[in-house]
């Protein structure tokens, strides 16, 4: 990767208050964090009551599984943010429980500071499991995925 991208990136960090940034480019990774700087808590927004008629049902929704139950290899998210299975609400997930995905498919979609950020198969497999609900908020190295080869 070349230094002057590294400096940038760099420079783009003291600009804002990122507290980490990872960027890939082929097989070369950089990963830039402050020291000392801790990530901010996530707190829910009040949960606003609902009528029986605006609740999903439980086949419209995926159901998170624990990370106990499952098998295959982990997919973790990339960042703090909230989890999207699906581009838009209404719109079908990007990938359900036995989807086979190869290598660059989209995943998900995290949503951290106003930013949608696509998190893509880094390997090819079936998905096993969906180990987060849509629209929680998901932390750091959090499994959120269980692929299998």
């Amino acid at each position: 990767m070349d230094i002057r991208k590294i400096k940038k990136l760099i420079e783009l960090m003291e600009e804002s208050d990122l507290s980490e940034i990872e960027v890939r480019e082929g097989d070369d990774s950089v990963r830039i964090s402050r020291a000392g700087v801790q990530a901010a808590l996530m707190v829910a927004p009040p949960v606003a009551s609902v009528s029986s008629d605006q609740v999903r049902s439980p086949d419209t929704e995926q159901q998170p599984v624990a990370v106990e139950d499952t098998q295959g290899e982990l997919l973790r998210a990339p960042m703090v943010g909230t989890f999207y299975l699906s581009p838009s609400p209404g719109s079908p997930p990007f990938v359900d429980v036995g989807s086979r995905v190869k290598v660059g498919d989209t995943l998900c979609i995290i949503e951290s500071m106003k930013m949608m950020n696509e998190v893509k198969a880094e390997v090819a497999g079936v998905v096993e499991a969906v180990l987060v609900r849509n629209e929680d908020a998901v932390e750091f190295d959090q499994p959120i995925f269980t692929l299998s080869h």
